[in-house]
């Protein structure tokens, strides 16, 4: 999941290496972080939040196969 919100996200902004992803795992839960530059931020996000749903819907789909609940967390 690691490697696919860091390819979403760097066809995303402006500053590509200043993206960092990080999983983590709490029990059954799969946390994954992105951090982006301050001002990429509102791409990731987007209007009303749209582009951060997105991003959260395809890693859902992505994570169909495995038996954790995947969570997509964006940082500042």
């Amino acid at each position: 999941m690691k490697e696919l919100v860091e390819v979403i996200a760097k066809a995303l902004v402006e500053h590509p290496d200043e993206v960092s992803v990080t999983e983590r795992e709490s029990g059954r839960d799969l946390i994954v972080e992105l951090r982006v530059a301050p001002s990429d931020m509102g791409k990731v996000i987007g209007r009303q939040g749209r582009i951060a749903k997105a991003i959260r819907a395809v890693v859902k789909a992505a994570s169909s196969g495995i038996d954790k609940k995947v969570s997509v967390d964006i940082l500042d």
